[in-house]
């Protein structure tokens, strides 16, 4: 069944079960489309809004001279229509919207499905799209690469941006490694898996023992191994805010200091995500799904990215520590195994098997402290592992932080793929291709797509 003959039966069932529901959700009388809204826009668009069954949120903007593409979202719903992209987008007479996460949250299934219900609420309001193409950042990246392997009848593509495409279950039992070598050396007795229900005190307690190990050598060292074996990028953002350059990969004391960043710097640290999400995410599957039964930490420090490896060796010499003594003492540390109920429940979020039948373009930043970019090696190889390599594409920005994309680098990558369904075959996806189209849509600052490598994911599941 194609997309077009999905939607329209979706798009029926929707009508048929709200009835004499909201205006937003029926299909108005007259001229297609809904009601003026962004007075100051020159696109002159017309918005919908309304509830999914599930009592999620969703929202549209279309501009006037609609070209029949429709990019769809986590996290629109609420304040997307006010974003730089929002914007763009509608200039090219694309159609933005989608839904949020207020009631699905770490509920990872949920909100893959509601992206095609609110894309079937927007067919029956402005009619069929030409295109529907699924991005969105963070969860919404994550989500979106779940839509291209849920939904491949429903979607023409996606375009996930900085989505932790380990997968549900790989990518938290790679923080599990990182906050479990980190609790046993340097903050014992701090939680791992348990977070409590007051997390801002989980936070804190965090965030203040690594600072004070931060002051010392033994605990600069330590913080090193913690970063390298859970795959860690070694560049953060100040405690301002504020980007530092990239560290040279010779210089140990500044890649550790980039590492320590990453954990406990900028606006959201590594660490305390750990903490409130992994709260949230227990609280959904009902257990713990990550373990660490089995896992050989000086083989994942062996694997780990070479730099970052010689860096933790150099660190702990000028430390006077033993290494081999702190990883065998990783060693015999009782470990975490998992609820596997937990599992079980968190996998139906999504493993990304690599099923593709729809193009699929990835952006990511190298050094995103949420997003490990090692997670995009896995979602390569298992795409290529099931014959699907002609449909997908991966794409990388120099940036530091989480999802920190410029709108005009945003627009390119979606050009791209519009690009992509236009013509049925792939356009220059190179770093400098990237480039100058980011740069032909004026990007400010300068565009930063470059060629790079991820590393090994250190932690695949495959379900």
């Amino acid at each position: 069944m194609n997309r077009r003959r999905v939607t329209a039966c979706l798009a029926a069932a929707l009508a048929a079960v709200v009835g004499g529901g909201t205006a937003a959700a029926a299909a108005p009388a007259g001229a297609p489309g809904g009601t003026p809204c962004l007075p100051d826009s020159p696109a002159r668009p017309t918005c919908i809004s309304g509830t999914l069954k599930d009592g999620t949120p969703y929202e549209f903007v279309v501009p006037a001279d609609w070209n029949g593409t429709v990019v769809v979202a986590l996290d629109f719903a609420g304040s997307g229509r006010n974003e730089p992209l929002t914007a763009r987008l509608l200039a090219d007479g694309v159609a933005r919207g989608g839904t949020s996460r207020a009631i699905t949250g770490w509920d990872i299934r949920s909100a893959i499905d509601n992206q095609a219900e609110a894309l079937a609420r927007f067919e029956q309001a402005y009619g069929r799209a030409r295109y529907a193409i699924d991005s969105g950042t963070s969860m919404g990246g994550f989500v979106s690469a779940g839509v291209a392997q849920v939904h491949p009848g429903t979607f023409d593509a996606a375009v996930p941006m900085c989505g932790g495409l380990g997968g549900s279950v790989g990518q938290w039992n790679q923080k599990l490694d990182t906050v479990f070598v980190l609790e046993r050396l340097v903050a014992p007795g701090l939680p791992v898996v348990d977070i409590p229900a007051d997390i801002e005190s989980a936070r804190k307690a965090w965030l203040d023992a690594l600072a004070a190990a931060q002051q010392t050598p033994e605990g600069r060292a330590r913080i090193a191994l913690a970063a390298a074996i859970g795959q860690l990028p070694a560049w953060g953002r100040n405690p301002d805010g504020s980007v530092p350059p990239p560290p040279d990969s010779g210089d140990a004391a500044a890649l550790q200091q980039g590492a320590y960043l990453a954990l406990a710097g900028g606006p959201l640290p590594y660490i305390g995500q750990a903490m409130s999400s992994r709260r949230q995410i227990m609280d959904v599957v009902g257990g713990n799904p990550s373990w660490n039964t089995g896992v050989d930490y000086d083989k994942q420090l062996g694997l780990a990215d070479p730099a970052m490896r010689r860096a933790v060796r150099n660190l702990y010499k000028a430390a006077g520590l033993d290494l081999s003594a702190d990883l065998k003492k990783l060693a015999a540390a009782p470990r975490i195994a998992a609820d596997p109920g937990a599992v079980k429940r968190f996998s139906r979020g999504i493993v990304l098997n690599g099923d593709l039948r729809i193009p699929v373009l990835t952006v990511s930043g190298t050094g995103d402290q949420i997003s490990t970019v090692a997670q995009q090696q896995s979602y390569e190889e298992n795409v290529r592992r099931a014959g699907a390599g002609s449909l997908l594409r991966q794409t990388y920005t120099e940036t530091v932080g989480h999802c920190d994309f410029s709108p005009a680098e945003q627009e390119a990558a979606l050009m791209t793929m519009l690009d992509r369904l236009r013509s049925g075959h792939w356009p220059a996806t190179s770093a400098p291709a990237m480039n100058a189209r980011a740069a032909a849509l004026a990007a400010d600052p300068a565009p930063r797509y470059v060629p790079f490598t991820p590393p090994r994911f250190n932690r695949p599941y495959p379900g």
